[in-house]
């Protein structure tokens, strides 16, 4: 297994629907209009109460600077998913190590015979709420799993939600991802289900 801190970030990746490049605190604006609109699913998919109705632009650009840092810094690494033009956000991805501080206090329960340290890299994403109904989620995530394995030097990943987000579930549901993980984590109404 690479450790994260030791992997070459891709600069990004370019479809005919999307453009994934690192997040930096200047897509603030951008990206709070597609957490706002998303917001009540959001919720179900941090299983907090973020964003809360009175976030604001500048606390989501200090969140933004502190994944912008993050990312410089290879403790984990944020790309925004944008439209072709840049002038929409379209959603977000996240790479977290499996050892990330989040995972340190979990309960952590193989479905079969397989390893946690097997695997370098939680993968968590989300489209903004309106591009749904158009399957973006569907054609974001059969590009993210192409792109981990062509671009990135990670070896094992995992796919990773919350069994309270049916909607990503049923989703990955579709695929031939497999359950490998369920994740409890202190104070979460739901598990994380990790898959490979």
């Amino acid at each position: 297994m690479t450790r994260l801190e030791n992997v070459e970030p891709p600069s990004g990746l370019v479809t005919d629907e999307f453009v994934l490049r690192p997040i930096l605190a200047t897509d603030a604006e951008l990206d709070y209009a597609a957490v706002m609109e998303s917001r009540d699913y959001l919720r179900t998919w941090e299983q907090s109460s973020w964003p809360t109705d009175d976030f604001t632009v500048a606390a989501n650009r200090a969140d933004l600077e502190g994944l912008e840092q993050r990312h410089t810094d290879r403790k984990a690494f944020t790309y925004t998913v944008m439209n072709p033009a840049g002038t929409e956000c379209l959603g977000c991805v996240y790479l977290m190590p499996t050892d990330a501080r989040s995972f340190a206090g979990a309960r952590i329960t193989p479905v079969g015979e397989h390893r946690w340290d097997d695997y370098a890299a939680a993968v968590y994403f989300w489209v903004r709420k309106s591009r749904l109904e158009a399957q973006l989620d569907r054609v974001l995530l059969d590009a993210l799993r192409s792109w981990l394995v062509r671009d990135w030097s990670l070896g094992g990943h995992l796919v990773v939600t919350n069994e309270q987000f049916t909607q990503q579930v049923g989703l990955i549901g579709q695929t031939d991802l497999e359950l490998r993980f369920e994740v409890e984590v202190p104070d979460k109404p739901g598990r994380y289900l990790a898959y490979e």
